[in-house]
């Protein structure tokens, strides 16, 4: 089975932050990571609490969002130590913080 090309992270980053702006959302790069390959993890704040999604790739290479600190928002403690702790794993990745409703996904 062939996958089709993936697209870069800075790409998607971007362009995360691009609708951001166009949806009127306030988004910000926390952390840079590879520009090629490196994880995308997004912190969903809003008043409800936070969420951090993260992208996983399905059997067919489709990427897809899923809520990586469970479906409910929790403390923003929490999140950030998750993020903390994947980051350590993973220094290539990049973090990205949305001001958003819980309904929002990436």
């Amino acid at each position: 089975m062939e996958l089709a090309p993936r697209l870069k992270a800075k790409l998607l980053v971007q362009a995360l932050v691009r609708r951001c702006g166009v949806e009127n959302r306030a988004a910000y790069v926390v952390r840079r990571g590879d520009a090629d390959s490196g994880a995308v993890l997004v912190k969903r704040v809003s008043a409800e609490g936070c969420t951090v999604f993260q992208t996983v790739f399905s059997g067919d290479g489709d990427r897809r969002w899923i809520a990586a600190t469970g479906d409910a928002p929790g403390a923003e403690a929490e999140a950030d130590a998750f993020l903390a702790r994947q980051t350590r794993i993973d220094p290539d990745a990049w973090v990205v913080e949305v001001e958003a409703p819980a309904d929002w996904t990436p």
